[in-house]
């Protein structure tokens, strides 16, 4: 009963997750756009007024006409739209979501068995969290002590690159594959967060609190709200890459996971960086960026290329050109090592879905070839040490029909 509410608890937070990230990143991609798609007021009244910039559009059968002001509007407004819930409810329902998913049964998805000195299920969850944590100090250090400056963001970035490629090579060898791949996106996604909860919506507080009060406004606070906004902005591919991916074995199961991951990371932000600047190229602002999209296409390319599955061998000539079909037993024998520590009556029967008998097994054949074989995301972290001739094993019994007869 404690898998059953544990999987409703699962569908109900990534529904939430997914949507309010979709609000989230969305607001984050349109402003990102706007900005770079504003051109120099035209009305001689929007330049009294002190308009950097304007764009018309339309939408959804309207005529709609941004502007955004150099300093502050002659009067501030009433009734001013913050953006922030979208940010803290997907932090909030992302973390409750790794709580149910990771955390709880940290003994299983957490803890890395092939590890000389595997974790007890409690230091796992400090560690993961340890994670999430370390990676924002570090960060938000970086940010604060080389992000002034000619270079700074040059530097910045640099920095915060390296950092990256420092915790996916330590994740990927205290965590699992698939944990690893998740720990890094939550890493990047708390940073992203984070960002908005201590620098962008405080420093757009103290401007408001400042114009509202008739006091001169201090420029850094929308100086660093606007670096960390960017920073956000090429964390996003990265961190969706990570989130997705736990469900390619083939990925995060690679004995080079770690550089996997990076590179993955890598093409992401250099594509979301394509996206950027394109709005300003049409604009005549700035060169085509096309070699950013160019880059980010070439590493994903290459890294399909290089994580291509071997030939299968061929069917030895004395099985007539086939190779028989596993006996239920066989495959069985194997499904209780690998298997049924997650899915059986008498552990904890994740999903519901249990292996104890014939019939459940049969009834969950198409499952099985899916995760075991084509995926090869099953057994989570590969506690038993499936081979990939045992995995052909599945295949084999699969496709000749899944028998569970003797």
């Amino acid at each position: 009963m404690e898998s059953y509410f544990l999987d409703w608890a699962n569908l109900l937070l990534r529904w939430l997750h997914v949507i309010t990230a979709i609000a989230w990143v969305g607001s984050s991609f349109y402003f990102v756009f706007l900005d770079s798609s504003l051109t120099p007021p035209v009305d001689e009244g929007l330049k009294r007024d002190g308009v950097s910039g304007e764009l018309w559009a339309v939408h959804g059968g309207g005529f709609y006409h941004p502007v955004k002001f150099n300093v502050a509007p002659p009067r501030m407004p009433d009734h001013l739209h913050w953006f922030y819930w979208e940010s803290y409810t997907t932090w909030l329902s992302g973390f409750a979501l790794l709580t149910v998913s990771y955390l709880w049964n940290a003994n299983i998805y957490l803890v890395n068995p092939a590890s000389p000195n595997p974790m007890s299920a409690g230091m796992a969850i400090l560690s993961a969290l340890a994670f999430l944590a370390v990676f924002w100090l570090l960060y938000d250090t970086i940010c604060r002590m080389f992000g002034q400056g000619r270079n700074g963001d040059a530097i910045v970035g640099a920095m915060v690159l390296v950092l990256v490629c420092i915790a996916a090579f330590l994740a990927c060898h205290i965590f699992p594959g698939q944990a690893a791949f998740l720990l890094m996106g939550a890493m990047l996604a708390t940073s992203m967060s984070a960002n908005v909860f201590f620098w962008i919506i405080p420093g757009q507080r103290k401007v408001v609190a400042a114009l509202r009060a008739g006091q001169p406004v201090d420029p850094v606070h929308g100086k660093r709200a606007k670096q960390r906004s960017v920073h956000n902005t090429y964390f996003t591919l990265p961190v969706l890459f990570a989130m997705l991916s736990n469900h390619y074995g083939w990925l995060y199961g690679h004995e080079l996971n770690w550089l996997v991951l990076i590179l993955m990371m890598f093409a992401g932000a250099a594509i979301r960086q394509f996206f950027v600047l394109r709005h300003g190229f049409k604009l005549g602002r700035n060169g085509h960026p096309w070699p950013y999209a160019l880059v980010g296409v070439l590493v994903i390319a290459g890294v399909a290329a290089w994580l291509k599955p071997a030939p299968r061998p061929a069917a030895a000539a004395s099985t007539g050109g086939t190779m028989a079909v596993p006996a239920y037993g066989e495959v069985h024998g194997v499904m209780e090592r690998a298997c049924m520590v997650c899915h059986s009556a008498k552990t904890i029967a994740q999903k519901n879905v249990m292996f104890d008998t014939p019939d459940e097994v049969k009834s969950h054949a198409q499952q099985i070839y899916t995760q075991v074989v084509q995926l090869r995301k099953m057994p989570f972290g590969n506690p038993a040490g499936l081979t990939d001739d045992e995995r052909d094993m599945f295949r084999r019994w699969y496709e000749g029909g899944a028998p569970t007869g003797p």
